[in-house]
């Protein structure tokens, strides 16, 4: 087994491991980093959300043939005309 004496440590490294464990001390909320959050955790989800319940139920995947439309809702039918 290797000893751990062989192994040098790096300051940069051991800066950023220091700086990564004591991040929640030194957090703070600024307005760019509220509305980044408020992006992040509400509006992205409501649209994912929203258009999501817009789309449910429109479309049919299941034994569909060559030319079937997908839509759940059938096509109007069209008028006949008078020739």
């Amino acid at each position: 087994m290797a000893g751990h004496g062989y192994v040098h440590t790096d300051p940069a490294v051991e800066r950023w491991n220091r700086m990564r464990e004591d991040v929640y001390k030194h957090f703070r909320f600024t307005s760019r980093l509220s509305w980044i959050s408020l992006t992040g955790l509400v509006l992205v989800p409501g649209a994912l959300l929203w258009t999501s319940s817009k789309t449910d139920l429109k479309w049919n995947w299941r034994g569909k043939l060559k030319g079937e439309s997908l839509s759940t809702v059938p096509p109007p039918a069209a008028e006949p005309t008078e020739d």
